[in-house]
């Protein structure tokens, strides 16, 4: 990770962890200056003997207290976490029911989970990119409107592709909200309670499960809506508009919030960054701004000298310029030392997905091959395969002459029970991701999820299939604050949008790749996908071992 420590100014060091950055010094040992000071003084990063005139980020933030204003941070930016992780999910729990009005058949069903991935890949890079440019704020504003939109549309769509279209560029906008919003986050946060906000915020992801498995347990099997010969628009479409309403609420949340402070020092705009502060301060502790002890921002010089190297008319060259900024950032994570990081981050986000999408997407599915299996055979028992094959012989699944859509309301409660039982471990990971590290959780949670999806081989009937789906759900809910936590915070501020976004689009793959394989698997050859999620879930969890240890370390 990218360390942010000013105090020794002599000796060259590095931007990550050690080493050298081949085109400057290294930022443990940059000289902070504040902006607009023509002659460099030495300045600590930290307040010196009580003097609070002058100030680094950390320490500016630190001052302006914890209250208010992060809790309301925390819930703005939690929401546009449950909106996103119900946008995702929500396409496992009408497969069931959209089989009939879009003619699906196992195969159709994996290439409709995935192409929202599909999607998301596209956007992620674009949006991340961009967001390291322009800033963190506009950006999630803009694709919360876009989400909601693309969300409605889609409810509408009559016809199967005309559906993936729609759920195409609903991934695309979805693709930035994860890395832009991680960051935008992260960097209103203190390095002493960084890792157990962060966790906090991932929890939210868990609360959009539970919302969406609700609103589908509510809505879907009521059977609701209009139909005619020419225009259907029945309850699983209902079920989607209402799923559009939360994008929608945090465009307008969004807007009432500030930029990043820490991006805005990042681009040398110290004074628009103190402002926040002060702002902030307010809030926090009801005291006037004046009263903000900070008057100064210390700005890292090579900042200042990348702003005055290229002082060039603003207007006339904006999009020259930002275009230039996002393939400067991109270059950089793929040069050494980041390199390292970037490679290990893109690995670890491809298998981890895998696992969890490829998954926890078809868990709703299952759910119901085991319902369906149980009313035609109440007394036997059989595994995931066995009742996989008389789903497909049955014929539901592919012809269209015989679908049938009516989907039990135990199999959306069973639904509901999973992602419920993920509650407990993100209050675990909300308690101790400070104290027993990133790292620690991420383990624990890839090899004891990996041997979950190898023991779906072994279940042989309802009860079995729920218990062993509720623990899966449990720990890579888990895992999935702490590799969030760890992914934001390896990466430096300039860097940070572009490379979370870069891991994202691996984590998009890993859900494409998860569902296409699960799909085309599952009737083919049924034993293959749990143990391919299983061996790629405990790789992963062993590489994380080789990622540094960021846990209460100041941002970069």
């Amino acid at each position: 990770m990218v360390e942010g420590d000013p105090s020794n100014k002599n000796k060259a060091d590095s931007d990550v962890k050690g080493e050298r950055v081949p085109n400057g010094c290294g930022s443990k040992d940059l000289e902070l200056i504040p902006f607009g000071r023509k002659d460099p003084g030495k300045v600590s990063g930290d307040l010196e003997k009580g003097v609070s005139e002058k100030a680094d980020f950390e320490s500016a933030i630190e001052l302006t207290g914890y209250g208010k204003f992060h809790y309301m941070l925390l819930a703005v930016c939690g929401f546009v976490s449950t909106s996103e992780e119900m946008d995702v999910i929500s396409m496992s729990f009408i497969l069931p029911s959209a089989q009939c009005d879009l003619e699906l058949n196992t195969y159709s069903k994996g290439w409709l989970n995935s192409i929202i991935f599909i999607g998301m890949m596209a956007g992620a890079y674009a949006w991340g990119s961009v967001a390291d440019a322009l800033g963190r704020r506009k950006v999630l504003i803009a694709i919360s409107v876009m989400n909601a939109l693309c969300i409605v549309a889609s409810s509408f769509s009559q016809s199967y592709e005309l559906f993936m279209l729609f759920r195409f560029l609903n991934g695309a906008a979805l693709g930035g909200s994860g890395p832009v919003i991680w960051s935008y986050f992260a960097e209103f946060q203190p390095k002493a309670k960084r890792g157990s906000m962060l966790s906090f915020m991932a929890a939210f992801w868990t609360l959009g499960n539970l919302f969406v498995a609700g609103l589908a347990w509510l809505i879907i099997p009521t059977g609701i809506g209009y139909t005619s010969q020419v225009f259907i628009y029945n309850s699983w479409r209902i079920f989607l508009l209402i799923c559009s309403v939360p994008s929608f609420v945090v465009a307008v949340l969004l807007y009432f919030l500030p930029e990043s402070p820490k991006f805005l020092l990042s681009r040398g705009r110290a004074d628009e960054a103190l402002d926040i502060f002060k702002k902030i301060y307010k809030v926090n502790t009801g005291k006037d701004e004046n009263e903000y002890p900070v008057k100064h921002l210390v700005v890292e010089q090579d900042v200042i000298k990348s702003i005055t190297s290229s002082d060039k008319p603003a207007t006339k060259n904006k999009y020259k310029n930002m275009m230039s900024d996002i393939l400067s950032n991109s270059k950089q994570l793929f040069v050494s030392p980041i390199l390292k990081f970037t490679l290990i981050s893109i690995t670890i986000n491809f298998t981890f997905h895998i696992g969890y999408y490829g998954l926890m997407m078809w868990f709703p599915e299952l759910f119901n091959r085991f319902d369906e299996y149980a009313r035609q055979y109440p007394d036997k028992t059989a595994d995931v395969c066995a009742v996989t094959k008389y789903v497909t012989a049955s014929g539901s699944q592919q012809d269209g002459k015989v679908c049938s859509d009516k989907i039990e309301s135990a199999v959306f409660m069973e639904s509901l029970i999973t992602v419920a039982s993920a509650l407990p471990s993100n209050i675990i990971a909300v308690l101790g991701m400070d104290r027993l590290g990133r790292k620690f959780f991420l383990v624990f949670s890839t090899l004891t999820s990996g041997i979950c999806a190898a023991c779906m081989y072994l279940v042989y009937n309802k009860m079995q299939n729920l218990a062993v789906s509720a623990v899966f759900s449990g720990v890579i809910s888990c895992g999935n604050a702490a590799l969030d936590c760890l992914i934001t915070e390896i990466f430096p501020t300039n860097l940070r949008a572009t490379g979370v976004a870069i891991s994202m689009v691996a984590a998009r793959l890993g859900g494409i790749i998860g569902n296409i394989v699960i799909a085309t698997l599952l009737d083919l050859y049924c034993p293959a996908p749990t143990f391919i999620v299983a061996a790629l879930l405990i790789g992963g969890g062993l590489l994380c071992l080789t990622l540094p240890n960021t846990t209460r370390e100041p941002l970069s």
